[in-house]
């Protein structure tokens, strides 16, 4: 029942005693949850489904005993401050970050309604929180990674592609992870035999422009990195890397439904899944800056053999035998 209804019951209902009209008031809580991704992009979609599930296992059911407003940006970050700003006006109990692009915005708009991200990079970095073991403020969450995760990234890439000797890499400057996941590609790089190059992902026409000049010069191979910019872009991504036919390692698994070739990183949807374990003790009273920001405990290795057979790559038996998931 959504808290506009409720008052429209209680107040037609005489025979209800004032104490148990108070007492359901107080049992409607708010959660306000803000994704940087459009409303209809199927992973934000399936981010949303698994953590309503996870909620509702807990006892929170939208609709009963709490109200739960999403906004989307849609990829635009001036959207995504006016949105944040907008959850803070209506004053929920707990706010969620969906993803690093997100955090910000929130982070900018309240220090003190508590915030739980997932997918975020880094957070001690980036100021959200002081310390993983004590956050201090108001915000915790799930850490999308530790950047020592990219350092695997051109490692792959040559493992199923052994030709390769460049590398371009797709990174997002506008956050701290951008620059953070290069510089740990680029000091594994040479272990490989790889030079790398980046390519900054401000928007659609960079990233095409970055993509296009990478792809001429031989043996080239493509690495994106973690962003919701790249997330967000993701079909565009996968479509150029066709087209050149590049090898590309991804960061996440979404790209490789999409028809990408690799993915090698954390369960996002499992981050949404623990999220809900936060926002859970939250709302029964525990603070933010108590709650220690977790690292992932699911990682996972996707493989597209379709896009393989179409790069006339063989992927060895050995990474098959590691793979989590295979799409044929």
């Amino acid at each position: 029942m959504r808290r506009r209804d409720f008052f429209r019951v209680a107040v037609g209902s005489a025979t209800w005693p004032i104490v148990a009209r108070a007492q359901q008031v107080d049992q409607m809580r708010g959660i306000g949850v803000l994704f940087l991704l459009a409303a209809d992009d199927p992973f934000g979609q399936a981010a949303v489904t698994t953590l309503l599930q996870a909620l509702q296992r807990l006892g929170w059911i939208d609709g009963r005993n709490v109200r739960i407003d999403f906004r989307w940006g849609g990829g635009n970050v001036e959207d995504a401050r006016k949105y944040a700003k907008e959850l803070v006006t209506l004053g929920p109990d707990v706010l969620v970050a969906a993803g690093g692009a997100s955090i910000g915005p929130l982070f900018q708009a309240t220090r003190t309604i508590p915030i739980v991200f997932a997918n975020v990079p880094d957070p001690v970095g980036s100021g959200f929180v002081e310390s993983l073991s004590r956050p201090g403020g108001n915000t915790t969450g799930f850490l999308q990674f530790e950047y020592s995760l990219s350092g695997k990234w051109p490692e792959l890439l040559k493992q199923i592609a052994p030709n390769v000797t460049r590398a371009a890499v797709l990174r997002d400057l506008a956050i701290t992870a951008g620059i953070g996941q290069f510089a740990v590609i680029q000091a594994m790089a040479p272990s490989q035999s790889l030079e790398v190059t980046a390519i900054n992902a401000s928007d659609e026409k960079e990233i095409e422009r970055g993509i296009e000049a990478s792809a001429r010069s031989p043996n080239g191979g493509l690495i994106v990195t973690a962003s919701a910019s790249n997330l967000g872009n993701r079909k565009l991504i996968v479509a150029l890397a066709a087209r050149h036919r590049l090898p590309a390692v991804y960061f996440q698994r979404a790209f490789v439904t999409e028809g990408g070739l690799i993915s090698y990183g954390a369960d996002f949807l499992d981050q949404y899944r623990r999220a809900a374990g936060y926002i859970d003790r939250i709302l029964k009273g525990e603070k933010a800056a108590d709650l220690p920001v977790q690292a992932p405990t699911k990682y996972e290795l996707v493989i597209n053999l379709k896009t393989a057979k179409a790069l006339g790559l063989t992927i060895p038996p050995s990474v098959l035998a590691r793979a989590d998931e295979v799409i044929e």
